[in-house]
């Protein structure tokens, strides 16, 4: 009893020391883009959730959580304004279908979401593009088109938020509202009877990060200038909050890092008693033989059916198939055309040589034409994936 006294006692004294260094300890920026509108984190959307009501004096600004259609449905003709903000948007058909028809009532839309996906890209014929920078050290100037709206000076952001343009847009029906160096489209707006669809691919812009600064302030005043006075400004949460409620039963202990590390510290000491308890007053367990491994034996046997069959193409397709996939998890690069553009980015952004690359490159478009793979051929080719895989590490 007395050593599971002192055994407490110490156990006891490391978590209290264990959670004052945590409450004392300065917490790290949380540069995740939540767009909760009570989030004060950089990629928060708590200071246009509070300033929203300067720029539509009067208007009831309601939160909504439901789908788009639930949310829309029973709208009164042009009294209100649906917000949606969000990193992944999607809609389905029944959704967009509601979406014209609260829009051709008089009512408008407007969407700030990185990624569009599903039924709404496609009938918009719009594609979402950005400049990929892994530091994000460069600033893109855009601005608005309307020149009642536009700065003599352009707009410049950091941390990438303005990276993201349209790199095709449906002339016929798309209104050009702003722009990224002053060429490519990056704010759009399609009319829909009475009633507009506004779509910004840069929701940061309205994030805490940039209203804090005097450009973003105005950059989004004028973004909001497109929207009319109404009565209600529907605020949807439904895309950025509905994995935002945790249901378990420690979701308190798991909210905040010192409980969290204290119920981990207080289980794993729990685990090491019990352990070290039975350790001492069990029997003597018997050994038992560990389980053989076969697995080398496996792709042996696998390794020779291939090597009877003098299938090299095969191969080597296989052997090019994972490499691709491979690029693609790593870097989000395009693998289905491999051209200069490719080799460009693949130089860039990977660490393996660009002579390595080149070779590479060369053997894969050799493949692709369907050319006969020599023995000779596939041990190269095998030899530089190896070397790529060896420098990208």
């Amino acid at each position: 009893m007395n050593g599971l006294k002192k055994y407490l006692i110490i156990g006891s004294i490391l978590i209290v020391a264990y959670l004052v260094a945590q409450y004392f300890k300065p917490k790290p920026t949380n540069w995740s883009p939540t767009y909760l509108s009570e989030d004060k984190i950089p990629f928060g959307t708590y200071i246009l959730r509070q300033r929203i009501n300067d720029i539509f004096p009067n208007t009831k600004v309601k939160p909504v959580q439901s789908a788009v259609y639930n949310n829309i449905k029973e709208r009164a003709s042009g009294k209100s304004n649906y917000f949606i903000i969000a990193s992944t948007l999607s809609v389905d058909k029944l959704d967009y279908q509601q979406m014209v028809k609260y829009m051709q009532s008089g009512n408008n839309i407007f969407i700030a979401a990185y990624q569009i996906k599903g039924i709404l890209l496609d009938t918009l014929k719009l594609n979402i593009v950005s400049d990929f920078n892994f530091q994000n050290k460069r600033k893109y100037p855009i601005n608005f088109v309307n020149p009642a709206l536009k700065r003599e000076y352009d707009y410049y952001f950091d941390k990438g938020i303005s990276e993201q343009y349209f790199s095709k847009i449906d002339t016929a029906k798309a209104i050009v509202l702003g722009q990224k160096q002053n060429s490519t489209a990056n704010f759009v707006q399609y009319k829909f009877g009475k009633g507009s669809l506004f779509i910004l691919p840069n929701p940061q812009l309205l994030t805490n990060y940039s209203l804090l600064r005097e450009d973003g302030m105005d950059y989004a005043a004028k973004a909001f200038s497109y929207l009319p006075n109404a009565e209600t400004f529907l605020w949807d949460e439904h895309f950025t909050r509905k994995n935002s409620q945790d249901s378990s039963t420690l979701r308190v202990l798991f909210k905040y890092d010192q409980l969290r590390w204290a119920y981990y510290i207080a289980l794993f000491s729990l685990i090491a008693f019990v352990l070290y308890e039975v350790k001492r007053r069990q029997r003597i367990i018997p050994v038992i033989d560990r389980l053989k491994n076969t697995s080398v034996e496996f792709v042996n046997v696998v390794g020779r059916v291939y090597y009877q069959q003098r299938n090299n193409r095969d191969i080597a397709e296989k052997k090019v198939m994972y490499l691709l996939a491979y690029i693609r998890n790593k870097y989000r690069l395009k693998t289905t055309d491999i051209n200069q553009e490719f080799r460009e980015s693949l130089v860039k952004i990977s660490s393996a040589t660009a002579d390595i690359i080149d070779e590479l490159l060369t053997e894969i478009n050799y493949l692709k034409a369907g050319h006969t793979v020599s023995d000779q051929q596939l041990i190269r080719l095998n030899k530089l994936i190896e070397q790529f895989y060896k420098l990208d590490q």
